[in-house]
């Protein structure tokens, strides 16, 4: 049985630690779609490249999370978590000392392997540690801290852009794990399951990263066309099938697939690739959209994007205690509807567009479709299984939204109609968003569509999330508990 309590010297320094560890992994998510522009620009990078500079850490991070989490329950999750942040550490210092846009896509897909062993392992070392009367507001806190950091990371990494450089975005890690890992090492306590055994799934890890992997570069080597492009996609859908065969096969697989015969587990994972593969694309692109097009610099097109971090910490609690009263249907129908309104508002986002009359609306509206859905839709997954099974329904959840951005940041270029170009030329890009904004729109409404017809309440006793506020909005938070989950 935990028994640290939050109180004590030692629970300061495990939330300390655990906060440090996913704040790097979240800075990241957050601050470089901010840099971009810069990037392109210093490394004479095409917009194929800029894509693969986000999505290269996405496809290790969403292949792998699932695999990261199982190493932690066998060997350990403190010292799992230890090996994730210096991975971490040493890939960002490798991408901020990149010379060449080839060095920085390598370096981000490494810093996704370490994001993948770190991500889950902060909040399962919370849920280990901490008395199980003190771990509800633990885990607040952990949260609460998380959303901060979402929040001020586009402007911290706007103003290292304008000032430092952008690759201080990447070597602020450095000193980050300079703290985390000692106070980690000293202070927390190593736990694991007991109950993990078996052989761990690396073939299906490894296959569903391929799949992500060739997929996406098919989608964005698209417009090129050729064979390659051809091969790759054909190769990528053959990697997606044989992970489909191996996790229905294996004794231990990575994802089993029966937990898919949950209806509404089913459903909401649909939801969330919906939602999230819309919030992907639009955070991509409106970084961009406001520094090619606007004319915003570094520093303002990150703290033009802070209201819908800020509303989503302030107000998700709230969202979620209204599901708990009339259920999710109503949310996870009206939250993406209100999101898909506020990406058709980004329209009038264009040049000489005023924050106030034009940004502002838009960002709000957005806001509170995200406060509305985000909340019930990490519930209802939740409930959606049996308890036993709530962290590797999370997971699963966590790692659909990851691959829907990823997919997203590939496609949306390409049914826009942008060129390798195209960030470099302000009207052209303004053309293509608008209709990039369309299809985001298009997916939030049939993530409403499918929650309409499908979501339900769930039962009285469901398994409830403790991490209701919280201010990410890449993917929905991890349910940390130590549960046997079947990865190996």
């Amino acid at each position: 049985m935990p028994d640290v309590r939050l109180a004590s010297p030692q629970g300061k320094w495990i939330l300390l630690t655990t906060v440090l560890g996913s704040s790097m992994a979240m800075l990241d998510s957050t601050v470089v779609n901010v840099a971009l522009p810069r990037i392109g620009r210093d490394l004479d990078a095409n917009l194929s490249a800029l894509q693969w500079t986000v999505n290269a850490y996405m496809v290790t991070l969403a292949g792998l999370i699932l695999l990261g989490g199982a190493l932690g329950d066998r060997f350990g999750r403190r010292k799992v978590f230890v090996v994730g942040v210096v991975w971490f550490a040493l890939a960002s210092l490798l991408c901020g000392i990149a010379p060449n846009a080839g060095v920085l896509i390598a370096a981000r897909a490494l810093q996704g392997v370490g994001g993948a062993l770190l991500t889950p392992g902060s909040l399962a070392l919370i849920q280990a540690s901490f008395h199980p009367d003190d771990r509800g507001r633990a885990v607040g806190l952990w949260s609460g801290f998380g959303g901060i950091g979402a929040a001020v990371g586009p402007f911290v990494g706007g103003w290292l852009v304008d000032g430092p450089g952008w690759r201080w975005v990447f070597l602020l890690n450095v000193p980050l794990a300079l703290v985390c890992v000692p106070v980690a090492l000293r202070h927390v306590p190593e736990s694991g399951d007991q109950r993990a055994h078996g052989r761990f799934d690396v073939l299906g890890a490894v296959l569903g990263a391929l799949a992500l992997a060739l997929v996406t570069y098919a989608l964005i080597e698209a417009g090129e066309g050729g064979a390659v492009v051809v091969v790759s996609a054909v190769a990528g859908l053959a990697a997606a099938v044989a992970f489909v065969v191996v996790e229905r096969r294996r004794p231990d697989p990575m994802m089993p697939l029966d937990i898919f015969a949950s209806r509404q587990f089913t459903a909401v994972n649909l939801v969330t690739l919906c939602v999230y593969a819309a919030l992907g694309g639009f955070f991509f692109l409106a970084a961009l959209q406001l520094q090619v097009v606007v004319g915003y610099s570094a520093l303002a097109a990150g703290t033009a994007l802070l209201p819908t971090t800020v509303l989503m910490l302030l107000l998700s609690a709230r969202s979620g205690e209204l599901a708990d009263r009339i259920g999710p249907r109503i949310p996870l129908t009206v939250g993406p509807l209100l999101c898909a309104a506020g990406m058709l508002m980004m329209l009038r986002v264009g040049p000489g567009a005023s924050y106030v009359a034009d940004v502002l609306p838009a960002l709000v509206v957005l806001g509170l479709g995200l406060v509305t859905l985000v909340a019930p839709l990490t519930a209802t997954v939740l409930g959606s299984v049996s308890v036993v099974r709530a962290g590797l329904a999370s997971g699963i959840n966590n790692a659909a939204a990851r691959a829907a951005g990823l997919i997203a940041v590939a496609a949306l270029p390409l049914l826009a109609g942008m060129g390798e170009e195209a960030y470099r030329e302000p009207a052209a890009f303004d053309t293509a968003f608008g209709k990039a904004m369309g299809w985001c729109a298009g997916a939030l409404v049939v993530g409403a569509v499918i929650a309409a017809a499908v979501v339900r309440r769930p039962p009285p006793d469901c398994r409830r999330p403790e991490c209701l506020r919280h201010g990410g909005v890449t993917a929905p938070p991890l349910e940390g508990e130590p549960v046997r989950k079947r990865l190996g």
